[in-house]
């Protein structure tokens, strides 16, 4: 099968195109003919090697963390689903590689693609739709009437976020640049601040919860919109101890994050915020939660371009300039 790898981690490689063998399925896992796949920044920063202290892939893996395709095989353990199945899915950590014509998904990763989604639609979901959905729901256990502030709006965790908060019975701010705070206000945002005009710190205040996904900086700037009590959870870093412990990382790793987080936990305690990282996960019970979000109208999936699968360089590139409004998503079948 068709498949691009990464062959060597660095900023500067790209993906190559190569053949390699369909892949062995496991009897707990469905394989997958891939028919869309999304293009994520976790991508680049894994391409880049920016995860090897967390996620050691050895060279040479097929990259890609969100599929949308049919079943063409089960596993002999797997019950939920069969040959002809439209479904989707992020696969787990260390089983990845969507950028290929099939991928294998544990059973327990995979849910059924909403039917009101093309496969294009519902490939750009996966990754941001559980990581907002981990962090509003599961961590936060954000409530009607409490107010949240999401970063960067128009990117795809934000787009997502945006409509989940809002569902949830939020009041949501977002950042964003000048053209796009008519956009994102169109999403639900109640507060948007042109981040090109304007510094949030000083527009927002009293928020019960921020869903940081930027820089350091960014990070230490959100500790002073949120009340007493408030909770700081962050998609970008830094890492925590108590991540590392979850995941069994090893003891120097552990203690890696243990420093990164030091300064960011340190203070959060003095302010009586709670901060915590979240790394997310894949998960097939709370896609299907998602599915029914979807198939209700009460979300909607954002994709700001579709590439063909010969250009998943150029998706890449695309994706790491930071243009994007909402997804990118490659079309491979």
């Amino acid at each position: 099968m068709k498949a691009f790898i990464v062959d060597r981690y660095g900023k500067k490689e790209l993906l190559k195109a190569v053949d390699v063998p369909e892949p062995v399925l496991r009897d707990d896992e469905v394989l997958v003919q891939v028919h869309a796949t999304g293009v994520n920044l976790l991508d680049v920063k894994v391409r880049n090697g920016e995860f090897k202290l967390i996620l050691p892939y050895k060279t040479p893996f097929v990259l890609g963390h969100d599929v949308a395709g049919v079943v063409v095989k089960v596993g002999r353990r797997v019950q939920m689903f069969q040959p002809g199945d439209e479904v989707y899915s992020r696969p787990d950590d260390h089983r990845i590689g969507t950028f290929a014509e099939f991928v294998p998904v544990k059973e327990t990763s995979l849910a059924f693609k909403p039917k009101n989604l093309s496969m294009e639609e519902a490939a750009s979901l996966p990754l941001i739709a559980l990581t907002a959905w981990q962090a509003l729901v599961e961590k936060a256990k954000l409530q009607k009437g409490q107010k949240v502030f999401i970063q960067a709006g128009s990117g795809g965790v934000g787009t997502f976020a945006i409509q989940l908060a809002k569902h949830l019975g939020a009041t949501v701010a977002t950042t964003t640049s000048t053209g796009n705070v008519s956009w994102v206000k169109a999403l639900g945002a109640d507060v948007v601040v042109d981040y090109k005009k304007e510094d949030f710190e000083s527009v927002l205040s009293n928020y019960d919860v921020v869903l940081n996904s930027q820089d350091g900086k960014t990070l230490e700037k959100s500790l002073n919109v949120l009340k007493p009590g408030g909770q700081l959870i962050s998609i970008s870093g830094p890492p925590t101890p108590e991540f590392a412990e979850e995941l069994k990382l090893p003891w120097v790793v552990k203690q890696v994050t243990r420093a990164l987080s030091f300064g960011t936990r340190r203070k959060a305690k003095r302010l009586d915020f709670d901060f915590s990282f979240l790394f997310m996960k894949a998960s097939g019970s709370q896609l299907q939660k998602i599915t029914a979000l979807i198939e209700s109208g009460a979300i909607h999936p954002v994709v700001d371009k579709v590439f063909p699968f010969d250009a998943t360089n150029e998706a890449l590139a695309y994706v790491e300039s930071g243009r994007a409004k909402g997804k990118v998503v490659i079309k491979v079948r």
